[in-house]
């Protein structure tokens, strides 16, 4: 599955257009995760439990919108767009990808 942020595939021809296709994914912060980035943001650094729980959310996301398109027959995504929100008072990340499924020869 060839998955782009563009809208075109350098040497490919959109042969169907198959709709949008998305994959969302909601992780919740725990406790420990919490101490850990406060401690950062007070000595300096980089968050890493944070930062893995968004590589993680992100790859799930992504996994999901693949999913829905190859149920569709396509055999790739492009113009795929990633966001990423905080829920629930900020104790929760969102992370959701969307594309547009298609067939490309």
């Amino acid at each position: 599955m060839i998955v782009s942020t563009t809208n075109t595939l350098e040497g490919m021809k959109v042969k169907q257009y198959l709709g949008i296709v998305s994959g969302e994914t909601i992780m919740g912060a725990n406790i420990v995760r919490d101490l850990m980035a406060s401690i950062t943001d007070i000595v300096g650094g980089r968050a890493s439990a944070y930062e893995k729980s968004l590589i993680e959310a992100k790859e799930i996301a992504l996994q999901e919108m693949v999913d829905e398109a190859e149920s569709r027959g396509a055999n790739a995504v492009i113009g795929v767009d990633l966001d990423f929100e905080t829920v629930g008072q900020g104790s929760m990340m969102m992370v959701s990808a969307s594309g547009t499924a298609v067939i490309v020869e």
